[in-house]
């Protein structure tokens, strides 16, 4: 199975700096595309429709799209592993804090049957927007990851979990540590994901039509004047 995971400050013309809690960002340097270049992108790229919508849900922070996942997999109606796309201006592995270790050590230690308790880690303040994709990956919800980003996004794809090819590409991604290994015996080793990395979305199409989507109108990393692009996202998606 296949998710489209989109985020609205992928359709900015640059990144945004982080907007204090109830603020958004400046428009200056950040404005969002024209109606029409979105419009073309998810049909064209993404090959989403307005007349065959596409079943899926919107949400003010991108970490709602874990949430969802979780629940089609509670529901019978997503099976995991399944193939993430990811369109968004960041990568959402946790580059910040809390970053990686919790997931490598406190996630990965328990066995995969036990791991999605979103909950329990909500409670502990851990999980949140800029790495619920990590934790998808320690849940070994994802069979294969791609980020298409924004032309300007900056990097922050955590070095400890990405495997690059001798040209610095960027091949997969393997969650690991000294405690994971530990419990290999129980737990199995941990899958090694394919990750591809698009920095020039022209350069992307998806090979097929996706079974659900997701999109973030992330307040915090969009100004207001792009929330009307959200609108146009939502006319594609049969929301559940």
């Amino acid at each position: 199975m296949r998710v489209l995971d989109l985020d609205l400050d992928f359709f900015l013309a640059d990144c945004c700096p982080l907007a204090p809690l109830g603020g958004r960002p400046e428009l200056l340097g950040h404005e969002p595309w024209a109606e029409e270049e979105v419009r073309a992108f998810l049909e064209e790229r993404c090959h989403l429709s307005r007349t065959r919508k596409t079943p899926g849900r919107l949400y003010e922070t991108h970490d709602g799209s874990l949430r969802f996942w979780d629940e089609q997999i509670k529901a019978g109606a997503l099976t995991p592993p399944f193939e993430v796309h990811h369109i968004d201006a960041h990568s959402d592995l946790g580059i910040g804090k809390p970053g990686p270790d919790f997931v490598l050590q406190s996630v990965l230690s328990q066995h995969p049957s036990r791991r999605a308790d979103l909950a329990r880690y909500y409670d502990s303040v851990q999980l949140d927007e800029a790495n619920y994709l990590l934790f998808a990956l320690g849940f070994r919800w994802v069979s294969a990851l791609v980020n298409v980003r924004n032309p300007r996004s900056r990097p922050d794809i955590p070095a400890k979990i990405a495997l690059q090819d001798e040209q610095g590409s960027y091949r997969a991604l393997l969650l690991r540590s000294p405690v994971s290994a530990l419990f290999e015996g129980v737990n199995g080793k941990e899958p090694v994901v394919p990750f591809a990395v698009y920095a020039d979305w022209r350069e992307y199409a998806a090979p097929g039509p996706f079974d659900f989507v997701t999109a973030a109108r992330s307040p915090r990393y969009a100004p207001a004047a792009a929330d009307a692009l959200f609108e146009v996202i939502r006319e594609y998606v049969e929301e559940m």
